[in-house]
């Protein structure tokens, strides 16, 4: 009870090495290391709406630092979303970001103090100090993400192409793929007017098969992979992972249980469906 949420994260579409087929892991680390120092001296900053909340956040200092632009990253090293590939990059990308942002928090821990709390906590036994209680959280990132010119969170893409309602109309498209279109030669406006129509490509004549696998959306992926994803990520992730499973309009209360049972059994810490066209 009291709890709050302080949470952070990092576009990791941003640490591919140009050129390469890896991750910058340094850079990443470098990244990690600020971004929990930030969000620690938020706890101190912050004001509080009751003192209950400030009482027990402070005891806990719980934080929550994320990752957004994964289907960015997926796409720069070539790898499909719905792909065993993709799950090891994903469980190898958030093993190192919680790794690290505890490293990070045990330093803290050391220069300014565990939390209060670390006695009661499991960190205890193991370690000699720990600024945080948690330091890793999976945010839906709606709003940054959109700021940051990025996918949302751990999410596939929505859509290769759409049109923004924003005080006007305004046509978005991938740039990644607005990118590979041009230097692959099949670039023209009438296919991205056509892509927008659809959202997805995968049945759009004159794009290769290589470039369609690619690019594939939250409705062109089926259901198991999307709780596959999010369990990948919930392995290494404190606190809950925010994964959205996206359906067809025409999916029954069996493809949702179906949903619900695999999140279960892969222990997720918890699940979200959203049949399309639903309200």
């Amino acid at each position: 009870a009291h709890e709050s949420c302080n949470l952070g994260s990092i576009n990791v579409s941003k640490f591919v090495k140009p050129g390469a087929s890896d991750v910058d892991w340094e850079r990443l680390k470098e990244a990690v290391w600020m971004c929990i120092r930030f969000l620690d001296d938020v706890i101190d900053v912050n004001r509080y709406p009751l003192p209950a909340i400030k009482k027990m956040t402070r005891a806990n200092r719980k934080i929550g630092l994320g990752v957004m632009g994964f289907a960015e990253l997926l796409i720069k090293l070539g790898i499909a979303y719905d792909s065993a590939d993709a799950l090891s990059m994903a469980e190898k990308l958030m093993r190192f970001v919680t790794n690290e942002a505890r490293q990070s928090s045990r330093e803290l821990g050391l220069e300014k103090g565990s939390f209060p709390n670390f006695e009661l906590s499991v960190w205890s036994a193991s370690y000699e100090s720990m600024r945080n209680a948690t330091v890793s959280t999976i945010a839906p990132t709606g709003t940054i993400s959109i700021i940051a010119g990025c996918s949302s969170g751990i999410e596939p893409l929505f859509a290769v192409a759409f049109v923004r309602n924003v005080l006007g109309r305004m046509l978005e498209i991938n740039k990644l793929f607005e990118a590979t279109a041009k230097e692959s030669g099949f670039y023209s406006k009438d296919l991205i007017v056509e892509t927008a129509k659809r959202g997805s490509i995968q049945n759009i004549e004159g794009i290769p098969a290589d470039i369609k696998r690619l690019f594939v959306t939250a409705l062109d992926i089926s259901p198991e992979w999307h709780v596959r994803m999010q369990a990948a990520y919930q392995k290494y992730t404190d606190n809950g992972v925010s994964k959205t499973v996206n359906l067809p309009p025409d999916a029954t209360w069996s493809d949702v249980k179906d949903v619900f049972l695999l999140a279960h059994k892969l222990k997720c810490k918890g699940i979200t469906v959203y049949r399309y066209g639903s309200k």
